[in-house]
């Protein structure tokens, strides 16, 4: 008998009142050892085989019906299982809806399985979405064993799991979404996937942390981890991958929410900006990277007269406050410009966050800008991470940003001393400090 803790996964041979692992407290409950139920056609094995006799994969990828989904993924190979994370309510049962409707159409039977919802309840979204494809099945159960058992009678391409904390492994194992529970569902769906070639889809519940509910270990029986990102208040979501063995993960999907589901963005490069917009005071354009994508930003910056009633306001949406901090220290001490009596409101359009320094310059551009209420020039974009002595530092990737940039119709930017590319038809002015690249802009 031990104890383990439902947050991280912890065990102790005694109940403790605070997690050593991850610090929380009253997380502990009794966990008794039992003999995990392994069903008869799992338990059967082959025999170790040279590599050689080993056969190859199929080279096709299954596709999800949207490309930028795909590029994510790196396509579905089959037998693949993929572990679907994301806040309540961003999107993730519509996003898979719509994946199992491509598939079911296209590839095969599927089988969709909810634990919070009724067969009717996602036929309503299906309806919603103008989804009706003959070969997607559902089934609401809690049980795995009955989980099992209907993949056993369709044989289905691909399954979806939704969610995995509602799934229910062994009567005597705990509650449902304990630690225990959790790490023996995913070992068992794991194994379905494997033996049957199915893609499954796992989906999971999100901590206060913003990281995957229940132990580790399920992270590391998946072969793909994404998340699902966004605002719930806006439309905007970006898929993104933390962990992929059939491809890269430094790749975003940028997806909007319509009334017809999840859809792609046309150009994400020009989503987060208006071209037709005339040049405003405090408006800078700044070209960020999410995965191997450039996107094109607007960091917008109001710096009024303080009220009288209080300290300085400093407010952020989008970018990390600390670094704003530092960037405005910087802009007192080697541009002489007084910022200390005065508000600061600094927000990123569009509701993406970023946290990379090539924005740096972006942002004290545009708190000139709004000081001194002199809009940037039209056509122009700023990159370059700003140190504590004033100088400016390359960005990692600057002349494939500049190259999406030129492509995209700007003619200038003010960027760092890098290379560039050789064929660039954008004019670069290249700064060493702080102070040329505003000089540069004439916000000093």
């Amino acid at each position: 008998m031990s104890f383990r803790c439902q947050e991280c996964g912890y065990r102790s041979p005694k109940w403790l009142g605070r997690c050593p692992q991850c610090g929380n407290y009253g997380t502990f409950v009794e966990e008794r050892e039992e003999v995990a139920r392994v069903p008869a056609e799992i338990a059967v094995q082959e025999p170790p085989k040279p590599l050689p006799e080993v056969p190859s994969p199929p080279a096709e990828r299954l596709s999800t019906g949207m490309p930028e989904v795909d590029r994510v993924l790196g396509g579905l190979v089959p037998g693949a299982v993929v572990l679907f994370g994301g806040e309540p309510g961003i999107g993730k049962s519509t996003l898979l809806l719509q994946i199992a409707a491509h598939l079911a159409e296209h590839h095969g039977k599927v089988l969709y399985v909810s634990g919070e919802e009724a067969p009717s309840q996602i036929k309503l979204r299906a309806n919603r979405l103008g989804l009706s494809p003959q070969n997607l099945f559902l089934l609401s159960t809690q049980d795995l064993l009955a989980i099992l058992n209907a993949v056993a009678r369709i044989a289905p391409q691909a399954l979806v799991v939704d969610s995995l904390q509602t799934v229910l492994a062994n009567p005597e194992g705990g509650e449902v979404g304990s630690v225990a529970q959790v790490r023996e569902a995913a070992a068992q769906l794991s194994r379905v996937a494997k033996a049957g070639g199915i893609v499954t889809f796992l989906v999971s519940h999100i901590t206060k942390e913003g990281g995957f509910a229940g132990p580790k270990t399920v992270e590391h029986l998946v072969d793909v981890a994404v998340y699902l990102e966004g605002v719930r208040e806006g439309d905007l979501r970006i898929l993104r991958c933390v962990k992929n063995r059939y491809g890269s993960t430094a790749e975003v999907a940028v997806l909007e929410m319509g009334a017809k589901g999840l859809v792609e963005v046309p150009n994400p490069s020009l989503f987060f900006v208006s071209k037709e917009a005339l040049p405003r005071a405090g408006v800078a354009i700044v070209p960020v990277l999410e995965g191997t994508r450039t996107l094109l930003v607007e960091v917008q910056a109001l710096v009024t007269p303080a009220g009288g009633y209080g300290p300085p306001q400093r407010r952020m949406a989008g970018l990390d406050l600390n670094r704003t901090l530092v960037l405005l220290a910087v802009i007192e001490k080697h541009l002489g410009v007084h910022v200390r009596a005065l508000d600061v409101y600094l927000a990123v359009a569009g509701g993406l966050e970023v946290t990379e320094p090539a924005a740096d310059l972006g942002i004290c551009a545009a708190v000139l800008s709004s000081l001194r209420d002199r809009p940037i020039p039209a056509g122009t974009v700023v990159l370059g991470e700003v140190g504590l002595g004033g100088d400016l530092r390359p960005v990692r990737k600057g002349p494939e940003r500049l190259q999406e940039v030129a492509k995209l119709g700007f003619q200038r930017a003010i960027a760092p001393h890098q290379p560039l590319p050789k064929k660039l038809d954008m004019e670069v002015i290249r700064a060493r400090t702080l102070r040329e690249a505003m000089e540069a802009l004439e916000l000093l």
